[in-house]
């Protein structure tokens, strides 16, 4: 059995299952760990955030590399072109 390390946190459940599709994609093995316990509904989240991701340490710069490729794609505006483009023509 591998040894899995926490890479990083999660933020969201959104985040957590595209994540854990690119990772399948890319054949990378790990695991999307939640801190939700049904028990206290959402408190831990609250407290704690919404979980991690585990996977070996071997994969930790790839990993790393792709969640900030994913959270720089997510934050990057329109171009002022693409903007301009989508407006009808001033009367």
């Amino acid at each position: 059995m591998r040894e899995y390390d926490k890479i990083l946190d999660l933020d969201n459940d959104v985040q957590a299952q595209l994540f854990d599709a690119i990772l399948s994609d890319e054949g990378i093995p790990h695991l999307v760990v939640s801190y939700r316990d049904p028990a206290y509904s959402s408190i831990f989240q609250a407290v704690r955030g919404w979980g991690h991701l585990e996977a070996p340490a071997i994969y930790r710069e790839q990993i790393e590399q792709i969640f900030d490729d994913l959270k720089h794609a997510e934050m990057v505006p329109e171009s002022d072109d693409e903007a301009v483009d989508d407006q009808e023509p001033r009367r």
